[in-house]
């Protein structure tokens, strides 16, 4: 697996235990950047009501992936949970050369990210990339990918450039996450023919009988586009605020724990930090991982704390 991971920050992993005196006062307040993907909106939720638990302030701002790198390299952004590697290698790499960003940890692993096509459209025979040419005017000459400056929007509209597997008079939908299913939701309920952009962890896996489609290892990676998924801060995040940098650097997330999440989200219109506080409580030995080491902005043993401030906050 191909992971580009810069040096990841060891004083910030080695710590045992940072009292608030230790960091700055600008430490106070941990800025997350979200690119309105379900799953990162989910995972960010989530680290937002453990800081919030241990005393600080947060703030997420939905921007662009673009935009998610340029403000980690601004100073505008602290943190993005997001960063699926491999298929985020070129947009990653320019701010990795110039040390403006930092990967400090792998905070999901076994995910997959490729085109799809709904079950009854693979049983007629589309299994491949190669596969698609054939059938281009029942797809109506188009692949669905989500919003504008996404990677994987640009992996499609590469591979028309180039006219890998004859794609080139495909045209290449962009909209977002919500308007990419909605598409998907439209087509099969009239069992009409679609492929788009599909990964999991995401609850399109069990709400939809899809099928991911082979071949498209030149573009996506190998094993359906098999990826892992990183964290990153802004340079120096990590040695500037310790206790924020532990506690990022031991978040990890499983496909399992996110579907679930993803699922209270889109499908229970459950809010995203309501969700993220019923799986906390559900799940205490995770949580104790999570903060093995940190402690809260006043010094105290962040797990006790945290817990209570969970338990204590009524579901909106």
């Amino acid at each position: 697996m191909h992971r580009l991971l810069s040096a990841i920050t060891v004083s910030a992993m080695s710590l045992t235990g940072i009292a608030h005196a230790a960091e700055p006062d600008e430490c106070g307040q941990v800025r997350f950047a979200e690119v309105g993907w379900t799953d990162i909106t989910a995972t960010t939720a989530t680290a937002q009501v453990v800081l919030e638990g241990m005393g600080y302030d947060t703030r997420s701002l939905t921007v662009s992936v673009p935009i998610a790198y340029a403000g980690l390299e601004n100073q505008d952004f602290d943190v993005f949970l997001g960063n699926w590697m491999p298929s985020m290698a070129s947009i990653i790499q320019p701010y990795l050369e110039r040390g403006t960003v930092e990967t400090i940890a792998t905070n999901l692993e076994g995910a997959k990210y490729t085109l799809a096509v709904p079950r009854y459209v693979h049983d007629a025979g589309v299994t491949h990339f190669s596969d698609l040419a054939e059938h281009r005017r029942r797809f109506g000459g188009r692949i669905y990918g989500i919003e504008s400056g996404n990677d994987g929007n640009q992996i499609i509209q590469q591979m028309m450039d180039d006219d890998a597997y004859d794609l080139g008079r495909f045209r290449l939908m962009e909209s977002s996450e919500a308007g990419m299913l909605g598409e998907v939701r439209h087509s099969t309920s009239r069992e009409e023919w679609i492929v788009f952009l599909a990964w999991e962890p995401h609850p399109m896996n069990t709400r939809f009988d899809i099928a991911y489609l082979e071949g498209g290892e030149a573009y996506f990676g190998p094993d359906f586009g098999a990826a892992t998924v990183h964290t990153n801060v802004r340079t120096g995040y990590a040695e500037q605020c310790p206790n924020v940098g532990r506690l990022l650097s031991q978040l990890s997330f499983t496909l399992e724990m996110e579907n679930h999440l993803m699922d209270q989200i889109m499908n229970r219109d459950v809010d995203p930090k309501v969700a993220a506080r019923v799986w906390l409580q559900d799940n205490p030995d995770i949580l104790k991982d999570w903060l093995d080491g940190v402690t809260t902005r006043e010094g105290e043993d962040a797990f006790n704390v945290v817990t209570q401030a969970i338990a204590a906050t009524p579901a909106e």
